[in-house]
């Protein structure tokens, strides 16, 4: 297999010339270009061949958005979004993840703290080389065509106390497969854990636009809160969320402790201590997503008498989480994501 081939757009000259130098150096990627905007970048492309591209959001003369809705429509490839931490940066960040783009990676502060996300990005990098464009093309079209305004929500008067919860996890094209099966979450069904591979203060900013989108509360998870029918809970970028259970009562722990999967959130980690403290009555789903993160949980779920769901391949814009689960024989089903949420209610209502 040849080098990825990777083109960076960067405004700042200190980024290009850390990222040129630091990729390079990885055996399988190959930096074949850079630009400092967009127009530049647009001249350049239409000369060499490109497998992934990083794009800034904040530029001169053209912002990121805007080039990449130009990409998405001429130029179809895999986009990461290198983007600063700033609080305004993150809705910019989910707009470009709906637009297209396969994964954001944050820049912590100034220019020269990109060293700090140089390994990240390389994972990124190697993800989204695998991300079916024509696929996440689809997926995005449709959400972005679904009406954007906030949802009136419509609670049950009394939301019925539960044994049973649902785990989800994903990784690259996670966002919109996400988006697309909460957006039919029903108030009554039990509390969601969910985890997604995303920096710190994204997950947030991700959990807020949902809660608008969806029937049910989305909020990022806090350490020690005792979790609620009705609700889905997103583990915080950068920190592992566990089940805690103290008699009746569950309790979220969330912790930075050791990357697993080379992750933080990592699925495993939150699949492990569901099927731990759960077992049967818990509902695991993994979906698309890029490495093992997930099947290894999703297994232990399913042997600890829980139902598990992977997404199939023809929806997965990747298909490397689920494939490892269904490989491990960690599946009771495989399904295409729009089947998801109909087939959950089903389950749960005993059908």
């Amino acid at each position: 297999m040849g080098k990825t081939k990777v083109f960076i757009v960067d405004d700042s000259a200190i980024v290009r010339e850390i990222l040129t130098d630091r990729l390079s150096k990885h055996p399988q990627i190959e930096v074949v270009g850079s630009a400092m905007d967009p127009y530049v970048a647009r001249d350049k492309l239409e000369k060499i061949d490109v497998d992934v591209i990083t794009l800034d959001i904040e530029m001169p003369r053209m912002d990121g958005l805007t080039f990449l809705r130009q990409l998405m429509k001429h130029y179809p490839k895999p986009v990461i979004i290198v983007s600063s931490l700033a609080k305004e940066s993150s809705p910019a960040a989910m707009e470009a993840l709906e637009l297209g783009a396969v994964d954001v990676v944050p820049k912590p502060g100034g220019p020269f703290s990109v060293e700090e996300v140089v390994d990240l990005l390389i994972d990124r990098i190697l993800a989204a080389k695998e991300a079916d464009m024509t696929k996440l093309q689809a997926h995005s079209q449709k959400i972005r065509a679904a009406p954007g305004v906030k949802v009136q929500k419509s609670y049950l008067t009394s939301l019925k106390t539960t044994n049973q919860l649902i785990a989800v996890g994903a990784s690259t094209g996670g966002t919109i497969a996400l988006e697309e099966i909460f957006r039919d979450w029903q108030p009554d069904f039990p509390p969601t854990l969910a985890v997604i591979h995303m920096p710190e203060r994204f997950t947030a900013t991700f959990a807020s636009r949902l809660n608008d989108l969806c029937q049910v509360t989305v909020k990022e998870a806090e350490n020690g809160e005792r979790i609620l029918p009705g609700t889905i809970y997103f583990a915080p970028g950068n920190y592992h969320m566990l089940l805690r259970t103290q008699g009746t009562e569950r309790t979220l722990k969330i912790t930075n402790g050791p990357k697993v999967c080379n992750q933080r959130p990592a699925v495993d980690v939150l699949f492990n201590s569901v099927a731990d403290q759960v077992g049967r009555n818990c509902l695991g789903i993994l979906l698309t997503g890029m490495g093992k993160d997930g099947a290894q949980g999703l297994l232990k779920i399913k042997n600890a008498g829980g139902h598990t769901i992977a997404q199939d391949e023809a929806t997965s814009i990747v298909w490397g989480m689920p494939k490892e689960a269904i490989d491990l024989g960690a599946t009771d089903k495989v399904l295409p994501l729009w089947g998801i949420t109909e087939y959950v209610k089903r389950k749960l209502s005993g059908k």
